[in-house]
């Protein structure tokens, strides 16, 4: 009998350290996971109000900002993503073992995932005009400042250096108190 994990999606999962008891007591940050993905997914919302219900068009330079920011967030989420390699794991507390990575994106910004998700709703709330939106980056705002708190727990606990990378790399946004507690 073999004792390697299984293979394919169960295998990363198991990797990762999602357990179906974990959904329930938050162990390793599931709760955090899941409201990060619930706002993600309303981002694909409507806007609520239309800018037209509250008497405005809604210019076409703010329609191509918000696109832009979308694809800026994309291609920052994708290089953060290929930088973390063996690294990444979608729950907060970091996997056994994991190199910590400090190059790349990770040189500039502790978190910049997290940015590009912030980056992203930011897009959202422009291209289409929405105060749901605002909210969403908001609630967002809150969630990920959170979620990278719990964290550094782990990577403070996991990797010796990490206190110093922290003293002189911003959390998520330089200088904003939730999103940079240098």
């Amino acid at each position: 009998m073999s004792s390697n994990p299984p293979d394919g999606t169960a295998g990363l999962l198991a990797r990762w350290g999602f357990s179906r008891a974990g959904w329930l007591d938050n162990r390793r940050g599931e709760w955090w996971l899941a409201a990060q993905l619930l706002l993600i997914a309303a981002l694909l919302l409507p806007p609520l109000p239309p800018p037209a219900a509250l008497g405005l068009a809604w210019p076409m330079a703010l329609r191509l900002l918000g696109a832009a920011l979308v694809a800026l967030a994309l291609l920052l989420a994708l290089q953060s993503f290929l930088r973390l390699g063996s690294s990444l794991t979608p729950l907060p507390d970091p996997i056994p073992g994991a190199p910590l990575v400090t190059e790349g994106p990770y040189a500039h910004c502790r978190h910049p995932l997290y940015r590009a998700v912030l980056i992203g709703a930011l897009g959202m709330a422009v291209l289409l005009g929405s105060l749901l939106h605002l909210l969403l980056l908001l609630a967002l705002a809150g969630v990920l400042g959170g979620k990278a708190r719990r964290e550094e727990e782990g990577l403070a606990a996991a990797h010796p250096g990490y206190a110093a990378y922290r003293a002189a790399t911003p959390a998520i946004v330089p200088f904003l108190p939730w999103l940079d507690w240098r």
